[in-house]
């Protein structure tokens, strides 16, 4: 089993999450130590519009995508009902038929409440199995996919709440043997507790909008492809943002946006050896518990605290409107090089018309390789309240 999960690891994430093979002259990866996890493809940035700002989207204003970044952010939404569609093409300058897809929509019950479901699906193409002599073992199509339910209260004027369900599925293997071991799909559940604060304030003569959101995700069971006692844990992630948002003048608005991620999970173990030879393990073990490595992440990598602050990630975003019909959006993601080196810009631009929005982003690598980079991204959304509003 783990020969089959490295092999499409390497597929999926190579240029991702591992550091370049090549070091950069100037530049080195040694002391590399970077966390990974089950079903990955739930950290992928599923929508073009926040996929266009940095990956930043905790605090940015409410859109029918805000149940991957903040669920809590449909409190304020400014429509009753919307719906949106991405489509994410993957290593598509290697491959033609890994593609993530997102399906998401929300519908207001009331003046407080408000509720939210998402589908996010990860095919991985064909793949060709191959046992350790070279021999075919035959051909699978695996795939991926996570469905969810939120729900999301208004808890004062400025302030909202929300939680989401999510169901989990991974099959990696096709049902194969592997060194006679019975694989089967990985299933698992997670929730989501976030919340989200905006207040409109005066500044500089000016209507501004400031937030600030906390978003922890993917709070769940450990995930396995066997029966045995290897499990794996899922991406729990706690993001937290910032958001400003000012009027240039009657037509122009501009957005900036800050978020700041960090995986709840253990770091990977690392032996030291002492002077007497013996080696003591540090780092996490197989069968710590999900609750304690969430609380153990934040105390539990080898290099201390130092190394604690390495494995935040960063984002950067910017959003520019005109006359709220067309945007442009540009953005910055920073990782650490021993976590991953995961460093890119992005751009991209919107169009909203009366019923339809489409967005775009597109993605430039400057670290390292991304299985986004030169990849054009889309997402669709329809706002049923304004197509009410127009067939009236």
């Amino acid at each position: 089993m783990k020969k089959i999960t490295l092999l499409l690891t390497v597929v999926l994430w190579v240029g991702f999450l591992l550091p370049n093979a090549k070091a950069q002259k100037g530049s080195t990866t040694s002391g590399a130590n970077t966390i990974t996890s089950g079903v990955p493809f739930l950290t992928i940035a599923p929508d073009s519009r926040s996929g266009a700002m940095g990956d930043a989207g905790v605090a940015t204003s409410p859109d029918a995508n805000s149940q991957h970044w903040n669920p809590a952010k449909y409190a304020f939404a400014t429509s009753e009902m919307g719906i949106a569609l991405s489509y994410t093409p993957w290593l598509r300058s290697l491959v033609s038929d890994i593609n993530l897809a997102y399906l998401v929509g929300y519908k207001r019950l009331d003046d407080l409440q408000t509720v939210s479901a998402s589908l996010r699906y990860f095919t991985l193409g064909d793949i060709q199995f191959m046992d350790q002599y070279g021999d075919s073992q035959g051909s699978q199509s695996p795939n991926e996919f996570a469905v969810d339910l939120g729900y999301t209260r208004l808890l004062s004027d400025n302030f909202s709440g929300a939680v989401a369900i999510r169901f989990i599925r991974s099959d990696l293997t096709g049902g194969q043997l592997v060194n006679g071991t019975e694989t089967h799909a990985g299933n698992t559940y997670a929730a989501d507790v976030a919340f989200y604060y905006q207040n409109q304030i005066r500044l500089n003569k000016k209507n501004s909008t400031i937030a600030a959101g906390i978003n922890i995700s993917n709070i769940g069971n450990k995930i396995s492809y066997t029966d045995g006692e290897t499990k794996d844990f899922i991406p729990t992630n706690l993001k937290l943002g910032v958001s400003y948002k000012t009027e240039m003048d009657k037509y122009n608005t501009i957005t900036f946006a800050f978020d700041a991620n960090k995986l709840l999970i253990p770091t990977p173990r690392k032996d030291s050896i002492l002077s007497e030879g013996v080696i003591i393990p540090i780092g996490y073990a197989s069968d710590k518990s999900v609750v304690a490595g969430m609380f153990s992440s934040f105390s539990d990598a080898p290099g201390g605290m130092a190394e604690e602050f390495k494995e935040i990630n960063f984002s950067l975003g910017a959003e520019y409107w005109y006359n709220n019909q067309f945007a442009l959006r540009a953005g910055y993601y920073y990782e650490d090089v021993t976590k991953g080196n995961r460093k890119f810009f992005t751009a991209g631009a919107g169009l909203k018309m009366n019923v339809f929005a489409l967005d775009f982003s597109y993605l430039l690598p400057i670290a390292q390789n991304n299985p986004l980079a030169n990849t054009l991204r889309f997402t669709l959304s329809f706002d049923f309240e304004a197509f009410n509003k127009q067939r009236k």
